[in-house]
């Protein structure tokens, strides 16, 4: 088991977590959170809860928009942690403005 936080900016973060065996991802979650009013709310979430890799977005108010990911477990973790790093400015801005 890996679990780590990253922030990027004040009240601006990246969660991380996977479980591993044998050397496979069994489980994994990597989101980017911000905190509004003292309170840390998911934007981004990359994740396999339902048994398959996919994102969730979520605006400011709380509403998600799922996608599936064509991808393994190991690749959609790759992804999201370099989608997060990546965009992470990008994402901030459009959930306060909330697109």
């Amino acid at each position: 088991m890996r679990r780590g936080s990253l922030f990027f900016d004040e009240g601006v973060r990246k969660r991380h977590y996977h479980e591993t065996e044998k050397g496979k991802v069994t489980y994994f979650a990597v989101q980017l959170e911000i905190n509004v009013g003292g309170e840390w709310k998911v934007v981004l979430r990359y994740d396999c809860s339902h048994r398959f890799s996919h994102v969730d977005q979520y605006d400011i108010k709380g509403n998600e928009t799922k996608t599936a990911l064509d991808l393994s477990f190991e690749s959609a973790l790759t992804f999201g942690d370099w989608d997060i790093n990546e965009n992470w400015l990008k994402y901030k801005e459009e959930f306060l403005k909330g697109v």
